[in-house]
């Protein structure tokens, strides 16, 4: 089924893709144009294809389903979600994966301010962040669990990897960056480390999904070092608003 979303309001938008998938697994919705919420709480075994830019909070609370993006995205992408995947041949906006909970979001390019910030895990639930380009700043911003994996692919001469007060308040998970990238935006809170085998093998897996997703050279991003920045304690924020 393909649904035309043109300039139609996006609660029009969404009735439809709704109405559609109570009948079938997998919705196509082209010429999007900013509709907001798309694919909210998606279950698992639904997929909706997007062509054009939705709106913000696309694929809040997404619960198992499965969302892909031939274009670029506004912001909050999967706020608060639960599980399911997310992929998007483009950029993003502010807030990528704001608060998210397990699940795995594929970005081809780059992420604006805040990505991956409040990130958390529980058990068996790991969220992670796959960034193919950069990010802007506050990346991991108060993150405490998952995974953020920065690849720095394509960047131009005199772009940073990352934005300023890189995961300002971070006090779990980790972030592996690859390449050389800007120590004067890191937090003072962080530790920069070398990966671990386990590390390694978590990597490779994600870093061969991104490319199965974009079609990228694998070898050739795996040629370069990785580092992994993670929290050097569990209370960053300790003594700053205790009385001496």
């Amino acid at each position: 089924m393909v649904i035309e979303a043109g300039l139609e309001r996006y609660e029009k938008v969404n009735a439809l893709i709704k109405e559609e998938l109570e009948k079938t697994n997998r919705v196509v919705v082209k010429n999007v144009n900013g509709q907001r919420y798309i694919g909210c709480a998606l279950e698992k075994g639904k997929t909706i294809e997007i062509y054009g830019t939705p709106g913000n909070d696309m694929a809040c609370y997404l619960d198992g389903g499965k969302i892909e993006v031939f274009g670029n995205c506004q912001d909050a992408v999967g706020n608060t979600m639960n599980g399911g995947e997310i992929i998007v041949h483009g950029h993003s906006g502010d807030a990528m994966g704001y608060g998210m909970r397990d699940g795995q979001i594929f970005i081809r390019d780059n992420v604006a301010c805040r990505g991956g910030i409040h990130m958390k895990e529980f058990e068996h639930m790991k969220p992670v962040l796959v960034i193919g380009q950069n990010a802007g700043s506050f990346l991991g911003e108060y993150m405490a669990g998952g995974t953020i994996v920065l690849l720095g692919l394509g960047l131009k001469r005199g772009e940073k990897l990352f934005g300023t007060h890189c995961a300002s308040g971070m006090h779990g998970g980790k972030i592996i960056v690859r390449g050389s990238f800007p120590k004067v935006n890191l937090s003072s809170n962080l530790k920069i480390e070398e990966l671990t085998a386990e590390d390694k093998k978590e990597l490779e897996a994600l870093v061969k999904k991104y490319c199965c997703c974009f079609k990228a050279d694998y070898n050739e991003i795996m040629e370069k070092p990785f580092k992994k920045l993670v929290p050097a304690t569990s209370r960053p924020y300790a003594n700053l608003y205790t009385a001496n």
